[in-house]
């Protein structure tokens, strides 16, 4: 009988699939999903808000276009981050995120740091890290557990 993988391994395999819905064409393909006692509250990748043409749609990044380098002027970013729709699409369905841990591939940005903070997110586990000082410090802060996988 094959061994079976872990509960993070489990949540952070389908946090890659949910990145596979990413819609970003500088390559930044982002997924997460919030858990609470190993149930699934919702999952989110980076992509344009409900209702708004994406950059696949559009067939360009408006970013690239006006020179932006990576991690600038997020807010000239057609997408909204991974975390952000995770959060967004519990809130949508009346669920709770207080005390739950988001699975991500991505170490999340300053901006989604914040975010998760004030949802109650107590525990981060992710795949691949940027630096980003900030958001680390504000996470830990904050008593945000943080865990490389």
């Amino acid at each position: 009988m094959a061994e079976r993988i872990s509960w993070d391994q489990y949540f952070l395999e389908i946090a890659k699939t949910a990145s596979k819905r990413a819609s970003c064409l500088r390559g930044k393909q982002v997924g997460a999903v919030l858990v609470k006692e190993k149930q699934i509250l919702a999952t989110g990748y980076n992509g344009a808000p409900k209702g708004v043409e994406d950059c696949l749609e559009r067939n360009y990044c408006i970013r690239e276009r006006n020179n932006i380098a990576s991690g600038e002027r997020l807010e000239y970013c057609r997408a909204t981050h991974a975390e952000q729709n995770a959060v967004a699409q519990a809130a949508s369905q009346g669920v709770a995120t207080k005390g739950a841990t988001l699975y991500t591939t991505n170490f999340p940005c300053v901006l989604c740091a914040k975010l998760l903070i004030n949802a109650g997110i107590r525990e981060i586990i992710f795949l691949e890290e940027e630096k980003d000082g900030l958001s680390q410090g504000i996470l830990e802060e904050a008593g945000v557990k943080i865990r490389k996988m």
